[in-house]
């Protein structure tokens, strides 16, 4: 790799990804910009030249579609200059559970889980044998919350998270970077889509504080950053409690509690 490697950044278009795109090219890491929406790529990557003038490829592709996340992933295994690869792209639904239509769950865990897995498996193979690369997975803070009530959107971030934690712990002792980002409620469209004014809600982070703290802690090397936590504590309480419990999942017989009267 070299010193300052190309980043790919998938949901490149707006929110979230537009901003890591801006911030990555004021550190001076040229792009490949990866969403649907091909005429704001093109908007962001002209400013972007201008202001900071990087290298910048627009890769339009939807992550859904079979063809077109192979496409990405051939950049990812063959652009060898990409050092970094943030999977930002996602989505969540309006409404609850039963109300979602079948093929919209498909499509979200197509989405926000399939494409993450996919793409991280795409480059992580060349990242080992480089002995370097990271990998930047933007997760939710709702894949811990489940009373939240966004049920699929949480199971996919719950994955992400999973996902990102079970690379770090393999990938990490051969040099490759693995970050999970938790933001909570952030101003971005994903409100619009489902169906909620953000407006409305208190607490909703600026997406450019959002990615400001996650680079904070990407360049900190966390395996896990979650801006709007305060009390750093308390999720090292949350790893400390789920650790303690491994021991006792290696048992040949139930607990007590299961074992049927005689």
């Amino acid at each position: 790799m070299t010193d300052t490697p190309t980043v790919l950044i998938t949901g490149a278009s707006s929110g979230i990804g537009a901003t890591y795109a801006d911030r990555f090219a004021r550190r001076g890491h040229n792009l490949v910009l990866v969403a649907r929406n091909r005429a704001r790529l093109e908007a962001l990557s002209a400013r972007l030249r201008e202001e900071t003038g990087v290298t910048i490829d627009i890769l339009q592709a939807d992550v859904t579609k079979s063809d077109e996340l192979a496409a990405v992933e051939t950049r990812l295994r063959d652009d060898h200059r990409i050092g970094i690869l943030v999977n930002n792209a996602g989505t969540s639904l309006e409404g609850t559970f039963v109300n979602q239509p079948v093929n919209d769950i498909a499509q979200l865990i197509a989405l926000n889980a399939t494409a993450v897995a996919r793409l991280s498996s795409a480059v992580a193979p060349r990242f080992v044998e480089a002995g370097s690369g990271a990998i930047v997975n933007v997760s939710s803070v709702v894949g811990l919350v489940p009373e939240f009530g966004m049920t699929v959107y949480g199971a996919t971030k719950a994955f992400v998270t999973f996902l990102s934690q079970g690379l770090s712990l393999e990938l990490g002792p051969k040099g490759v970077y693995v970050q999970a980002v938790l933001p909570a409620a952030t101003r971005t469209e994903i409100w619009e889509l489902s169906g909620i004014d953000v407006n409305t809600l208190s607490g909703v982070m600026e997406v450019g504080e959002l990615v400001d703290a996650a680079l904070a802690g990407f360049d900190k090397r966390e395996p896990v950053t979650i801006p709007p936590l305060h009390d750093a504590a308390q999720w090292d309480a949350y790893q400390s409690a789920r650790q303690t419990m491994i021991p006792g999942f290696s048992q040949s017989e139930p607990a007590e509690r299961y074992r049927a009267a005689s």
